[in-house]
């Protein structure tokens, strides 16, 4: 019987996709449950697995884009009973009797460089004759293909350039790429952006890490990293800054009054934002493995489309690339987004003193059309108090 393989249902929003790679081989035996193949659509990137053992047989190629429920191949589970049936006996042919070659036969043989065994015999008992031998030497051998000629260079600097595939690589942009396209120059046309800058003394934040990091891996089986330090500020700006916890919908602002943050992943896919959701009720050794769970779906391309839904605000972190600074582009329909950047020693004036510190520029881009630029520098100001002073964590200030 053949199962029909189909592209699975995402969502409603989602219609169609690319299938970007089969992981098998058409007319390879698979196994149930095993990866078939690989979805890109505009929102995520998914796997397809077999529902059934057997051979399977496709019927669109890798690149081809699909419609959700169509069939893109068939697994023959027939073709899985009979390879585990044993198989039947084979008769051995009898060994072919030894020519007994006549003194024609040989001298022919020896000014022809003809072997008599590779002859078909016509005499009694299948013996090669001196007619077969004859016959076969007057066959003609089989043609030398002839070796390719060259093409002459063509002339430098002589005409129009030619053509290169070597220089260049053309190949569609993915649905993915398509899509996060279309959102970044939407949001740039449709809102009010605008950035501002702080920076913040990392010092505190980097002490507590070193002095606890030993004891929160062993209790938590995780690392401590500056994301959930991060991701507690900004709940904690958010509470004070309920403006930047809003969207605009029509003719109505929307305030939220949860607290679910996307954090930004690069992949070799695009980029993706995972949201991770009540960041208010978790602690951090829960917001790190929320994170380092979302960030490994997302570039092994298991992420889900609820992953990626609901978030309020999102914060995005170029300093693990070197980045010094940035204007990040929101994440419609939210209305800021907080921008992270490379942790570097700079001279700083304290308490009248030129001291070296480890220091971090942060960049919030708002919506300016819901987001005043008092509510934008304060809510920046208040990530800042948090990070240069975690304790206020402890007391909620």
């Amino acid at each position: 019987m053949a199962i029909e393989v189909k592209i699975p249902p995402m969502g409603e929003s989602i219609t169609s996709g690319v299938l970007a790679k089969w992981h098998v081989n058409d007319g390879d035996m698979v196994k149930k449950d095993q990866p078939l193949f690989e979805l890109e659509t505009d929102k995520i990137t998914s796997e397809g697995t077999a529902e059934a053992a057997g051979r399977i047989t496709f019927k669109v190629t890798a690149g081809t884009e699909v419609k959700i429920g169509q069939v893109v191949a068939s697994i023959d589970e027939v073709a899985t009973a009979a390879a585990a049936a044993p198989a039947a006996p084979v008769d051995t042919p009898k060994a072919k009797p030894e020519n007994t070659e006549s003194p024609a036969v040989r001298r022919l043989a020896a000014e022809t460089g003809i072997d008599p065994a590779s002859v078909t015999g016509s005499g009694k008992a299948g013996r090669v004759t001196k007619g077969d031998m004859l016959a076969a030497a007057s066959k003609p051998p089989f043609p030398v293909p002839a070796a390719p000629v060259a093409s002459a260079p063509a002339p430098v600097g002589v005409g129009l350039p030619a053509k290169s595939t070597d220089r260049q690589t053309r190949k569609k942009m993915s649905p993915l790429r398509q899509k996060i396209a279309q959102r970044l120059v939407t949001a740039q046309h449709e809102a009010a952006m605008l950035t501002t800058f702080n920076e913040c003394d990392m010092s505190a934040v980097m002490e507590l890490r070193r002095k606890y990091q030993d004891d929160f891996v062993k209790k938590n089986g995780v690392k401590l990293g500056f994301m959930s330090f991060f991701t507690k500020a900004v709940v904690a700006a958010l509470k004070e800054v309920s403006a930047v916890n809003a969207q605009i919908d029509g003719d109505y602002v929307v305030e939220n009054n949860y607290y679910d943050i996307g954090m930004a992943v690069s992949t070799d896919r695009g980029l993706m934002v995972p949201v991770i959701h009540d960041c208010d009720r978790l602690g951090m050794a829960d917001i790190e493995k929320a994170i380092a769970d979302a960030a490994k779906r997302a570039r092994e391309g298991k992420i889900t489309l609820n992953d990626l839904e609901g978030g309020v605000f999102t914060i995005t972190n170029g300093g693990i690339f070197g980045s010094m600074l940035s204007t990040p582009i929101l994440n419609a329909p939210q209305s800021a987004i907080l921008g992270l950047h490379a942790i570097n020693d700079r001279p700083v004036a304290l308490n009248g003193q030129v001291v070296i510190r480890p220091m971090m520029y942060l960049a919030l881009s708002y919506d300016h059309r819901l987001v005043d630029g008092k509510q934008a520098v304060t809510f920046l100001v208040k990530v800042k108090q948090v990070i240069e002073d975690p304790s206020r964590l402890l007391v909620g200030v």
